[in-house]
């Protein structure tokens, strides 16, 4: 029987995002298909992409709801797709169809980032990529800004960041960014994170029985962030985060499914939040019977399109 080369040989397998073999191919095993923008037919949301910095190949897709007027400008929400900073993107079919129902529902102007992945370009450069990305929709409110749609109907005094999984964790971390330098041209009113991937050195409630996710954790979390020290530094556990208080927003809204391993961590940010000193509102939903971003999976069954209309009124009320 033949060796296996290096071409065949597993270095790492992080299942449902990627393997990567030992001859260093990365093997992504989800979001590689590419939908374009259009008009939808289910909603009537329209799509068109913009590039934000060429030179990095920093892009975004931008949604539109079907009775969008000028004359009633209407909220912003800048979206963090998931994937564990690994995998997919703003133009995949899945993502594509969870911002189309989104932003029908919500009626607002959607713009939903194109970050650079790990491990090609591991982290921070996510966090720096969708940093731009909201100081693009910032300049948009002067003359260097030429987005029409943006413009023509987005209310920059009303702008909201959300995201799933890894997504999630970038939407935090870009409201603590803004607390900590500011950012003119924009107001953030709120954050919405859906599952939102967090974690720590030390297991809280029901991790301490999953060993196993535990290990799988920590050595992806070193393989996305080589230069992680520790599973406590403050972007991937808000918790120890000193400046905790400065969130630039006035309310959270966190969704957890009762199925999902990362459930307990939803629960501990909103702990963490209200002790660290923070002065907004901030409320967590815990769906039973549903796992892991099952809205984005699934985002017109029943559980997913009531969630819909809680993030509709969150970030219209």
């Amino acid at each position: 029987m033949a060796m296996a080369t290096n071409m065949d040989q597993i270095l790492h397998d992080f299942p449902p995002l990627l393997r990567v073999y030992k001859d260093g191919r990365v093997e992504r095993l989800t979001g590689l298909d590419f939908v374009p923008a259009s008009v939808d037919p289910a909603t009537g949301v329209q799509s068109k992409d913009v590039v934000i910095a060429p030179e990095i190949d920093l892009s975004a897709r931008i949604f539109l709801p079907a009775n969008a007027d000028p004359s009633k400008k209407i909220p912003l929400l800048l979206y963090f797709h998931g994937g564990g900073f690994v995998a997919e993107s703003a133009f995949s079919h899945q993502y594509h169809k969870h911002l189309n129902f989104l932003v029908a529902e919500a009626n607002v102007v959607a713009v939903s980032v194109n970050y650079r992945l790990a491990p090609e370009h591991p982290l921070p450069i996510a966090f720096e990529d969708s940093w731009l990305s909201l100081k693009w929709v910032a300049s948009q409110s002067t003359d260097a800004g030429h987005e029409k749609w943006i413009q023509d109907y987005a209310d920059l005094g009303r702008v909201y960041l959300g995201g799933d999984s890894a997504g999630g964790n970038i939407a935090h971390n870009i409201a603590m960014r803004v607390g900590l330098e500011k950012l003119n041209g924009i107001n953030l009113r709120g954050i919405f994170l859906n599952c939102p991937f967090f974690w720590g050195e030390d297991p809280i409630l029901n991790e301490e029985k999953g060993v196993d996710m535990r290990s799988f954790t920590y050595k992806f979390l070193r393989y996305v962030c080589p230069s992680i020290s520790s599973c406590d530094e403050p972007w991937i556990n808000p918790a120890t985060d000193e400046k905790l208080a400065s969130l630039e927003c006035g309310k959270v809204l966190v969704y957890v499914a009762e199925k999902d391993r990362l459930k307990d961590r939803g629960w501990y940010y909103k702990d963490s939040l209200t002790k660290s000193g923070w002065n907004g509102d901030v409320e967590v939903v815990e769906v039973k019977e549903e796992d892991h971003v099952f809205s984005v999976l699934c985002p017109d069954a029943e559980n997913s399109l009531a969630m819909l209309k809680k993030v509709a009124a969150f970030i219209n009320h």
